[in-house]
């Protein structure tokens, strides 16, 4: 088949998931040897998509694009998900969670958000989301010791298969009036008169909207980040994020593109409600893996906002903002795993209590990431910010704006506040020793990115850049 070379990643991402997945059934105890070549399996796959990058090209009758936003989203979704398992392998182990079908179920997500970021037809779409949810569902419940896991799973399924309903039937309008699933088709024959149309673009939107959790589809969010096991919160609050991200940005503006007015309504309402409760709903919590659920609604609120403005500014803040989202989360999550006494993993804000007199170099690490997740300059995060805030002025949605200034002075008192908890409060037992690698390397890079990403930002910008232009 002509250019079959531009899907060589999916292809050996799939081949390798069914191999993995052989080896685990016909080898006992086969977890590390899984793990392991799962993450070779996710970084080799990173230069064969890069290699793509300045690619454009239309596959399966315009149904799959290869382009400079596949690309560069994929590149993300892979390296999310190798951090992933690099930094919670011994969580894993400790908390016997270590099954064979943990990576597997890794791979096959990611195999989804592929199909997903690069789909210009809503049933590649909806399949892409299925196989990304399905493997999701079972990693949320994979502790069947734990009742929280259990009913972390059970809550995001029946969720999950409510908005994938909804999305579904969202499709089947679209078809119906415009005649195709193809991207393309749909937006030469869109009606914006036919409120049927309309609608099924809502339904869309809000299938989309849960898989990012946006307000008001964020219910499952605190609940299945507090239940799931840890490395598997911090796989929901990566990969699926900027796979959900990729899928909204090519339906709105590449199917829907000449309906703008209509939509731009929906998005600034969904991320004024998604900044503000994120902002404000984190202010009374305890569990650190809870806070950081309504941290990440809001900020999707602040992705969403760049997305409003319907112009290439716009885009490529949304674009940034999610990768830098990404490595800040990396680090967060990092930190937030370390928290480990006498082999019991801890989840309350107050066992960082001290943090800065037993454990120094994390207490650091931390302090500068939740800076950065505050939008506090010169970091990472509050470039972010800013080339949001540009994007959103330039487009002459002052209220949007200065809605955002408010929820992000809102949610600095949080992170503050866990600030002045590892620096000023009573001193604790330490932590557990670190005997990971992937921790140390993991927390190195996301907090020296978010320190210096200041120094250069224009190599990332311009891979951005590209990636934006892909819509136009």
């Amino acid at each position: 088949m002509e250019n079959l070379n531009l899907i060589y990643p999916e292809l050996f991402i799939g081949i390798s998931m069914l191999i993995l997945l052989l080896v685990g059934v016909f080898k006992k105890n086969s977890f590390n040897l899984v793990s392991k070549f799962t993450s070779l399996t996710l970084l080799a796959a990173i230069p064969m998509v890069y290699i793509n990058d300045s690619v454009s090209a239309k596959l399966f009758g315009d149904n799959y694009l290869i382009d400079g936003l596949s690309s560069f989203l994929k590149i993300l979704i892979l390296g999310s998900s190798a951090f992933v398992l690099s930094f919670s392998n011994q969580y894993i182990k400790d908390t016997k969670i270590n099954q064979f079908e943990y990576p597997i179920l890794i791979i096959a997500a990611t195999l989804g958000m592929f199909v997903m970021v690069s789909s210009n037809n809503l049933i590649g779409l909806y399949l892409g989301i299925e196989l990304q949810s399905l493997s999701l569902y079972v990693l949320a419940a994979l502790n069947r010791d734990s009742v929280k896991s259990t009913e972390a799973g059970v809550k995001y399924f029946v969720l999950g298969a409510l908005s994938s309903g909804l999305l579904l039937y969202g499709c089947s309008l679209i078809y119906g009036f415009t005649g195709s699933t193809n991207y393309y088709t749909i937006a030469t024959n869109f009606d914006s008169h036919n409120i049927a149309l309309l609608f099924g673009l809502v339904f869309i939107l809000v299938g989309l909207a849960f898989k990012i959790s946006a307000v008001p589809f964020h219910m499952w969010t605190p609940d299945v980040y507090e239940g799931a096991p840890t490395s598997v919160t911090a796989f929901f609050a990566l990969a699926p994020k900027v796979a959900g991200f990729g899928a909204i940005i090519r339906i709105l503006y590449v199917a829907f593109g000449n309906v703008f007015h209509e939509w731009q309504t929906i998005l600034i309402f969904i991320s004024v409600a998604s900044m503000i409760l994120g902002a404000v709903a984190a202010i009374g919590q305890t569990n650190i893996k809870r806070l950081m659920a309504y941290s990440s609604i809001s900020h999707m609120g602040y992705g969403l906002a760049g997305l409003a403005t319907g112009i290439n500014e716009g885009v490529s803040a949304s674009i940034l903002y999610i990768f830098l989202y990404v490595v800040m989360n990396i680090g967060s999550f990092v930190c937030i795993i370390i928290m480990k006494r006498k082999n019991i993993y801890l989840e309350n804000i107050r066992d960082l209590s001290g943090l800065s007199k037993n454990h120094p170099v994390i207490a650091f690490s931390f302090t500068v990431i939740l800076f950065s997740l505050a939008g506090i300059p010169p970091l990472a995060g509050f470039f972010a910010k800013f080339y949001i805030f540009m994007a959103v002025v330039k487009a002459n949605l002052f209220a949007l704006a200065i809605i955002g200034l408010i929820a992000s002075v809102i949610s600095a008192f949080y992170y503050l506040r866990i600030i002045k908890i590892i620096y000023f409060d009573p001193e604790q037992e330490k932590f557990d020793p670190i005997t990971s690698n992937g921790i140390r390397v993991s927390l190195a890079f996301s907090t020296l990115l978010v320190l210096f990403y200041f120094l250069n930002p224009s190599i990332l910008n311009y891979f951005v850049t590209i990636a934006a232009k892909a819509i136009q």
